[in-house]
């Protein structure tokens, strides 16, 4: 077992924090799970203006069902050895039932186990969750890490566009602060500024406080502790991200980065290890690398390890980092392609830089596997359509079928992506559609490119098509980071 910084892994949080994860090598968990909603959750990319907004994918499903794993990892704590935990696990399953909502507190708290496990004994825990099953969850929590390390419940509190309701409108998030143990847990306090009523109620002269940009007291002033702020309390206004805020990527669960800048400062400090086992769209990692900090982010699809490694690269250019679980040689993309054809094609779709595409429903893509548009003259973008084909055979129809897709999609180029390597008639009926000719640099690129895995995977095969954009209007970028270094003080 090892004890990795700054990586990125691709699986079940719990395989790998139980193979990869170390004990008591981490400071600090943020998790954001999956509220058991019962709702499916679809990642909205870029599109050009004129383009329809098909352009999505399903993230996740939040919905669990009783069933052999739910039973499997039931059996599994409690066995675990923590007799608080399988107490109540075993009530909760008298009490619920095999239901939905028993499943998804058994992932839970399995999960749980293995976070408090991984946790240093100063370290942290951070979950975030919505009324859904948060009074159930805590309780869990209180089982795992301890009724007597509870250290706050935080409520994040928002504004979002109203709407008729038969019942009052929620408007804030829940956030559960755990320590580790009794002994102290790392924590830094964080100022805000003090009310007005406040103010007139110190004593002795006013003076004039002054923070940076980050919210720190700027040093030069020699102020007292009271008239310098006060503590932060456990409510926070942090507005959500808007639709046209250039923070958003598209993610359906993104949260904003200034919430979890304020929880990674308050319980971490510079070098510390942040752990996110449910990662997203890389929230946590990217305030963590922001911060200075050492970060571990785990999520179980391709999709959401793709828009975090991009996200990562537009935010810190030069960022290095691991990417543990995804294919390395043809051996494991066969194996992915064998086990979860979806989950292959996401994959496949990340090599060629292409947004995956499912159309509204999943299996209706028409032929189109992913989309990709560049730009080769101001003010207008042209299209590509991707086919990723995962398995062992391939043929000339498949070919000859992409080529209609190609018209019937109004697209300038198609990339045929294979496994399985192409054969003579293939590339033949490829040469048959001709060529793209791009207007500014009148360069010519062939309108059907068949690209294969191991090509891409050497090195030796890219698609061929001029982009001015430089990717930026098949994928939403986050803006440049300038810098790293410790946040402090006043948000």
């Amino acid at each position: 077992m090892t004890n990795p910084k700054n990586s990125l892994y691709f699986g079940d949080n719990l395989d790998v924090l139980r193979e990869h994860i170390k004990d008591e090598s981490v400071d600090l968990v943020y998790l954001d799970p999956p509220f058991n909603s019962a709702k499916d959750y679809n990642v909205l990319f870029a599109s050009p203006k004129g383009e329809q907004s098909e352009a999505q994918i399903v993230a996740f499903k939040d919905s669990w069902h009783w069933g052999e794993q739910a039973e499997r990892e039931y059996n599994e704590i409690v066995r675990s050895g923590n007799t608080y935990a399988a107490e109540m696990i075993q009530s909760l399953r008298r009490f619920l039932g095999e239901n939905d909502m028993m499943a998804y507190l058994v992932m839970m708290a399995n999960r749980f186990l293995d976070l408090h496990r991984v946790l240093k004994p100063t370290g942290s825990i951070y979950l975030h969750c919505d009324p859904t099953a948060s009074h159930y969850l805590k309780i869990v929590m209180d089982c795992v890490f301890g009724k007597g390390n509870f250290r706050n419940e935080i409520i994040w509190r928002y504004r979002r566009w109203p709407a008729k309701a038969a019942r009052f409108q929620r408007m804030h998030d829940v956030i559960f602060f755990y320590g580790k143990d009794q002994r102290e847990n790392l924590f830094n306090t964080l100022l805000q500024l003090p009310t007005e009523s406040s103010m007139k109620r110190w004593k002795g002269k006013k003076q004039k406080v002054e923070f940076d940009e980050s919210g720190a007291r700027l040093p030069t002033q020699e102020l007292d502790e009271q008239s310098s702020g006060v503590a932060m309390d456990d409510v926070w206004d942090i507005p959500i991200i808007a639709p046209s805020s250039p923070e958003r990527l598209g993610y359906p669960t993104q949260k904003p980065l200034a919430l979890l800048e304020r929880i990674i400062s308050a319980s971490s400090d510079e070098g510390d290890v942040i752990l996110d086992p449910f990662c997203g769209c890389g929230t946590a990692v990217h305030a963590a690398q922001k911060l200075g900090r050492k970060w571990i982010g785990i999520d179980i699809t391709h999709l959401a390890v793709t828009l975090i490694e991009k996200r990562l690269k537009d935010a810190f250019p030069g960022i290095a980092f691991d990417v543990h679980g995804t294919p390395k040689d043809l051996d494991g993309a066969r194996d992915l392609a064998a086990r979860d054809r979806d989950q292959f094609q996401w994959w496949a779709c990340s090599l060629v830089n292409a947004q995956p595409y499912q159309g509204k429903k999943k299996g209706a893509d028409g032929g189109v596997d992913g989309l990709i548009y560049f730009q080769d003259e101001v003010k207008t973008h042209k299209k590509i359509v991707v086919s990723v084909k995962g398995g062992e055979n391939v043929n000339v129809a498949m070919i000859r079928d992409l080529a209609h897709v190609i018209d019937r999609e109004k697209a300038d180029i198609g990339l045929f992506v294979t496994l399985a390597e192409p054969t003579k008639n293939m590339m033949t009926e490829a040469v048959k559609e001709g060529y793209y000719t791009s207007p500014v640099t009148e360069k010519a690129f062939p309108k059907l490119q068949i690209i294969t895995i191991a090509g891409l995977l050497d090195g030796s095969k890219r698609p061929e098509y001029p982009d001015l954009s430089q990717g930026a209007i098949t994928f939403k970028k986050v803006k440049r980071e300038e810098k790293t270094g410790k946040q402090k003080g006043l948000f």
